[in-house]
C-alpha cells in the first residue's frame, strides 16, 4: 500500500498528513467536515478562543457519532446528503488550487 502525502486546511491552517492512497477521500471529508463545524461554532459567536472553538467542535462531531452508534437522532440519508455536499466544496477548492 502506497502512503501518500495530503494537504489539508483546517481553522485556515495547513495540514500535511501522510495516509495510505485509498484513505485519502475520506480524510479530506473528514477535514472538511471538521472545518465545516469549526466555522459553525465560530458563527454562535460564544466561543472565541481557536483551542475551544476546536474543542467545542470535536464534541459536536464525537456526539454525532455516539448518537450514529446508539441508533438514536440521526438521519442517515441527511448525512450522506451532507458528505455528498462536503465531497462537491473540497473538488471545487482542489481543483481552484490547481488552476
Amino acid at each position: 500500500m502506497t502512503n501518500k502525502t495530503l494537504n489539508l486546511t483546517i481553522m485556515g491552517r495547513e495540514f500535511c498528513i501522510t495516509c495510505p492512497e485509498s484513505e485519502q477521500e475520506e480524510l479530506q471529508l473528514a477535514a472538511a467536515y471538521l472545518d465545516k463545524k469549526i466555522q459553525d461554532v465560530k458563527s454562535e459567536g460564544k466561543v472565541i478562543d481557536s483551542d475551544r472553538i476546536a474543542i467545542a467542535a470535536a464534541l459536536s462531531i464525537t456526539h454525532e457519532l455516539l448518537m450514529l452508534r446508539n441508533g438514536s437522532g440521526f438521519d442517515i440519508d441527511e448525512f450522506k446528503r451532507r458528505i455528498v455536499s462536503l465531497k462537491k466544496k473540497v473538488d471545487e477548492v482542489m481543483i481552484k488550487k490547481e488552476d
